[in-house]
């Protein structure tokens, strides 16, 4: 495996997965607190409704979910795991590239399918055999946030931000900062009877709305999606009678192209545990970029196009 192909898969499963686990869990909208707000189907307005899930999703504690995405010819992939937001993202992921051109970017590493562990201070990222004999034997990449906000600008700045900060509500505050968010229906998703609610967030008409967010909660959505590439943005939730989030749709217009994703939301208060993977396994991502000729700062190319944040999550975060 040659260096580069080295190096810039370590840049784009820094930007891909984690911001892959951002929207696994930023989209996700159910958990202890859901449970809290009491059960019944919800007879109230979209505003008012998504409102009140927007309040107890922020409390939510952990959930397994599953998730499909896919970003114009650059990538497809699935996640699958569980995570907790309840002190900073933690949990586990497996994320596997299922097409474009960063499938083939990882088959060269010798694997298409990786695991992804998430901890307050780092992500990790197993990588395959053969990508270990260009790491001097070990598996697991290091990605510290502080690191990774060195990668270049918004991008970089971005992603630590979200990482560190990010909360189980986004997907409901994107439909608030809609202004034309609309109940669609009911219909069954997974088993359960559900109520739908859609909205399309247009980036550059965003201050004006009549959102039922705050000046600075607009300020600071805008500047995420505008930092992504994001022009427009379409998102579906699903709600069951339980005020649980059960499913979550949105499809953007990006600098990459069209992004679509869905992720699914079950075992709200699920157990989750991470620990750092063991020391003498482990290198560290500026290192690794150091030793194959990389600064481990910079841009985040693949070699074709450029990763923006947000790319294979729809921003949720």
């Amino acid at each position: 495996m040659k260096s580069t192909t080295a190096r810039r898969a370590a840049l784009s499963v820094a930007v891909v997965a984690a911001l892959t686990g951002v929207a696994a869990c930023g989209s996700s909208g159910s958990g202890k607190g859901d449970r809290a707000a009491g059960g019944g189907a919800i007879h109230v307005s979209p505003i008012a409704a998504l409102r009140t899930a927007e309040q107890s999703t922020d409390k939510a504690d952990s959930a397994k979910v599953r998730s499909t995405t896919s970003l114009g010819d650059l990538m497809a992939m699935t996640a699958n795991g569980a995570l907790t937001w309840r002190d900073g993202l933690e949990g586990n992921l497996t994320i596997t590239y299922t097409g474009g051109k960063m499938a083939d970017m990882m088959r060269q590493t010798g694997n298409t399918s990786m695991q992804a562990r998430y901890l307050p201070d780092a992500y990790y990222a197993h990588m395959s055999d053969a990508y270990a004999r260009q790491t001097g034997g070990k598996h697991w990449l290091k990605y510290a946030y502080d690191d990774l906000a060195k990668l270049g600008g918004a991008s970089g700045s971005y992603l630590k931000d979200q990482l560190q900060n990010s909360t189980p509500n986004q997907s409901v505050k994107m439909l608030l900062a809609s202004g034309d968010v609309k109940k669609a229906g009911e219909e069954t998703v997974s088993g359960v009877h559900t109520t739908h609610y859609s909205g399309t967030v247009n980036v550059a008409a965003l201050a004006g709305r009549s959102s039922n967010l705050s000046a600075d909660q607009l300020s600071a959505l805008k500047k995420q999606l505008d930092q992504a590439g994001v022009t427009t943005d379409t998102v579906d939730i699903w709600i069951n009678d339980q005020n649980l989030l059960v499913k979550k749709t949105e499809r953007a217009a990006t600098a990459n192209g069209t992004m679509v994703s869905t992720a699914y939301y079950s075992d709200y208060g699920v157990k989750v545990s991470a620990e750092a993977p063991p020391a003498s396994d482990t290198k560290d991502f500026k290192d690794l970029m150091k030793s194959i000729g990389g600064s481990g700062s910079g841009g985040t190319s693949t070699g074709s196009g450029t990763v923006a944040p947000g790319a294979g999550t729809g921003t949720s975060s």
